[in-house]
């Protein structure tokens, strides 16, 4: 890991022996920003093994086995453990399309198990007690910018535009003065459910897996409801059926009261906004960075 992202002949050397040559069909899958993905057969399971630099990752998939029901299908971790100059994991295979992949029509047959499983986060509750952050100070530590950590050196990025140095103060002016509506709250968060880290049924009925956890913190429920609101531009799907609405309607349905539902929901899409010019600055993506400094400005006009 140290010199690079694992390749294919990597991970079918690792698989080779770590399973004394009876791993077949070893495919590659994708990865994203901290991992990358290999299916694998081993007798008669299909299994992923991933490969990444952060094994505290690997290890929240594991205790997120703990989070599992029927609404919420987390899959199966086997083993956690120290390879190719970083951690691996190996974990059942699910299958399915990933919430990205969904039409409108999909979206609109998951809603019923998406709010589900989104309940089933709601009543998980995390622990708390002295040491612990509160959850304002948690959204709070995640616009600091220092050095040594996973993402590190955006600030100075962001500073040598003035259009994006511009956008990042308004949004971090903006969040700071609606963080006061926002609860001392501890539900399970997941936090990167819009990254392909979702699967659902082909016929788009129920979620099939729900994998990834190294995002994953304890507050407000409604930031996951943001994380859908914020990203809905990107995914023409899901904007189509107008998330906001769907959401506080099932609130409704529930009997479940939500104070300050809209102030809430702007802080937290405000700081999905300036966590993700952090991370596209630190990434290099320039293009995703001013798409998200656009869609962070366009959330700041529409306030009342």
């Amino acid at each position: 890991m140290t010199g690079g992202p694992v390749l294919l002949a990597d991970a079918t050397g690792f698989l080779g022996e770590r399973y004394g040559g009876r791993a077949s069909d070893i495919r590659e899958l994708g990865g994203g920003a901290w991992s990358r993905a290999f299916s694998f057969r081993l007798g008669r399971s299909d299994l992923v093994a991933r490969f990444g630099r952060y094994g505290e990752d690997f290890r929240k998939d594991q205790a997120a086995m703990g989070f599992a029901g029927p609404d919420l299908p987390v899959p199966k971790v086997l083993e956690v453990g120290s390879a190719l100059g970083g951690a691996y994991a190996i974990s059942e295979r699910h299958d399915g399309l990933f919430l990205e992949e969904l039409d409108e029509p999909r979206w609109r047959r998951l809603l019923p198990a998406l709010m589900r499983g989104l309940d089933h986060l709601r009543h998980l509750q995390g622990p708390g007690g002295p040491g612990t952050a509160t959850w304002p100070e948690w959204l709070l530590s995640g616009l600091a910018d220092r050095p040594g950590e996973r993402v590190s050196g955006w600030r100075a990025i962001l500073a040598r535009s003035p259009e994006l140095e511009e956008t990042f103060v308004a949004a971090e002016r903006g969040f700071a003065a609606l963080l006061v509506a926002c609860p001392q709250a501890r539900h399970l968060l997941h936090l990167d459910l819009l990254n392909r880290n979702v699967l659902v049924a082909e016929d788009g009925s129920r979620l099939t897996a729900v994998f990834d956890w190294g995002c994953s913190a304890y507050g407000d429920f409604l930031y996951e409801v943001a994380w859908f609101t914020f990203w809905a531009p990107w995914q023409p799907g899901l904007a189509a059926i107008d998330f906001r609405s769907v959401i506080r309607g099932h609130y409704d349905a529930i009997g479940l009261d939500v104070p300050r539902f809209d102030e809430r929901l702007r802080c937290y899409e405000l700081h999905v906004g300036l966590t993700h010019l952090a991370y596209c600055a630190f990434a290099g993506h320039e293009e995703d960075l001013y798409a998200v400094a656009r869609r962070t400005r366009g959330l700041l006009a529409a306030e009342p």
